[in-house]
């Protein structure tokens, strides 16, 4: 059986992930491994903290690597308006709220299959996000969410009130990858 012929284990994070990052698009790194022994299987920077237009995207580019995704939790806290669920390539996701913190969002496939993922602040610097997303993704990384973005100058606390500073632009965010 060649490769081309090996099914694909759906359960499995990818091994590699390497696309252009165009607008609108998810900024996503996921882990590359076959084991998920840390802490957190990827990391997410979204451009706001508008759930209704981040939220698309990221289940869109989870959805082509992990298969269907049914569920999200988050911090109702670190988002503007949270709706209980949302449309997306015409599937109904359900968004539940947990305290979590706004560091970390849960996501389901299945009826029990969970990932976790940093979510990076939106207003963070590129090096200092490409700096929490890289450990997020490191296999060894057992350190939670919240000490990652302390170590990586990203950390802010809690949500930032409407009207704070804002995201940075798709011009201010040039140069990632």
């Amino acid at each position: 059986m060649s490769d081309a012929d090996t099914p694909r284990e759906t359960h499995l994070l990818p091994d590699a992930i390497h696309r252009a990052v165009k607008p609108g698009t998810a900024l996503l790194r996921l882990v590359t491994t076959h084991t998920r022994e840390g802490n957190l299987d990827g990391a997410w920077w979204p451009r706001s903290r508008d759930i209704g237009a981040e939220l698309p995207a990221l289940v869109t580019a989870l959805t082509e690597y992990l298969g269907p995704v049914v569920r999200v939790g988050l911090d109702s806290d670190a988002w503007e308006e949270l709706p209980t669920r949302l449309i997306i390539d015409d599937r109904i996701v359900h968004i539940d709220s947990f305290p979590v913190g706004d560091d970390t969002i849960l996501i389901t496939r299945g009826d029990r299959d969970l990932f976790s993922l940093l979510v990076v602040p939106p207003h963070a610097t590129p090096d200092a996000a490409r700096a929490a997303m890289a450990r997020a993704v490191r296999v060894d990384n057992l350190a939670p969410a919240e000490q990652i973005l302390i170590d990586t100058g990203t950390a802010t606390g809690r949500a930032r009130p409407s009207g704070a500073e804002g995201p940075q632009t798709g011009q201010e965010r040039r140069g990632t990858s």
